[in-house]
């Protein structure tokens, strides 16, 4: 591990990406029947990012030989595949996050507060970033990627549900945090909203709420019919407004049952590939709505929209699932 002397932000999202990690189902015991259904969602969110060439390479993340024999099998050429020990595939809460100068970060991972820990999760970060050779450093606090947001000059977003849980540094308090989101990552301006959606294990990761679609501007889910999280979009509006923000609208998906309980449902965990955005999709009315709004902010590149019904049984959606690797220079 290396120390470094100037830490310059991460990229945003928007910014050329040299591939993508993409974690590929891999735990017949984790997904049951969901299993070969999540495989496939993953599979066609891989092919929208690679977008016939247009896209950035991807590389599928197995977490043993079966599952990438099953991952080959299924992407033929789209798609390399590496074998990394994981717990489960959510790589943009356990994978490095790359800085702007190309150097990785590393963060302690557990398990979203201790309520998932699962065997190498808290290592396939380090390994990941290994086999890419990039310079690593190690931060030694409690950080998932899921949990900020950011617009590729210093300034972030995120929710303090999250990063200000006890089940996290509960001896860090919020002056220190922004202190180390400062000199670890370069992000010294914070935008902090308060919830996220309900039931979400995350504890309110901010990557179901808010995403910068460009610098200071941000997008956030109008309430749908019915929609158990009306609260929490309109206050976060109120704070990112308050803070200076430009804040884009779209429509959320309402309430989206499984098993009679409500589930965190959100466009807001699109992913932002050279050529594509990917947006979940879930059954709901507002789903060709919610790619049409989503579209309309990314004129230069293709909205997709793919429904991930079974990769959400397991708590997340694409952009959980991936972690870009950015074009450096």
């Amino acid at each position: 591990m290396t120390t470094p002397t100037v830490t310059t932000p991460p990229p945003p999202e928007w910014a050329p990406h040299d591939a993508v990690w993409i974690g590929f189902p891999s735990h017949p015991e984790l997904w049951e029947e969901d299993l070969d259904p999540a495989r496939e969602e993953v599979l066609a969110f891989a092919r929208a990012v690679h977008a016939d060439g247009r896209g950035e390479r991807v590389i599928l993340v197995a977490a043993d030989g079966e599952a990438a024999e099953a991952a080959r099998a299924m992407a033929g050429d789209m798609a390399d595949v590496v074998v990394q020990p994981f717990g489960d595939i959510w790589l943009r809460d356990t994978g490095p996050i790359i800085t702007g100068d190309g150097s990785a970060r590393l963060f302690r991972f557990n398990g979203w507060g201790g309520k998932y820990d699962l065997p190498g999760d808290d290592t396939v970060g380090a390994r990941l970033a290994e086999d890419r050779g990039l310079s690593a450093t190690r931060c030694e606090w409690v950080l998932e990627g899921g949990a900020i947001d950011g617009d590729g000059t210093g300034l972030v977003v995120t929710t303090r549900q999250c990063l200000l849980n006890p089940n996290r540094n509960p001896d860090l308090r919020e002056g220190e945090i922004a202190d180390r989101l400062a000199n670890d990552l370069g992000l010294t301006r914070i935008v902090w909203l308060g919830n996220g959606l309900l039931n979400d294990h995350t504890d309110g990761h901010v990557d179901n709420l808010a995403r910068f679609v460009g610098p200071n501007r941000v997008a956030i889910p109008e309430a749908a019919e019915n929609d158990p999280n009306w609260q929490v979009y309109a206050a976060a509006k109120r704070d990112a407004q308050a803070a200076g923000l430009e804040v884009v609208g779209i429509p959320s998906p309402g309430r989206v049952l499984r098993d009679d309980e409500v589930v965190p449902a959100s466009y807001m965990n699109f992913y932002i590939g050279n050529a594509s955005v990917v947006v979940p999709l879930y059954g709901s009315e507002n789903d060709e709505a919610g790619v049409a709004a989503i579209q309309a902010i990314f004129p230069d590149r293709q909205v997709v929209g793919l429904r991930a019904d079974a990769i959400l049984t397991g708590g997340g959606s694409f952009h959980c699932i991936s972690q870009q690797i950015p074009t450096i220079g």
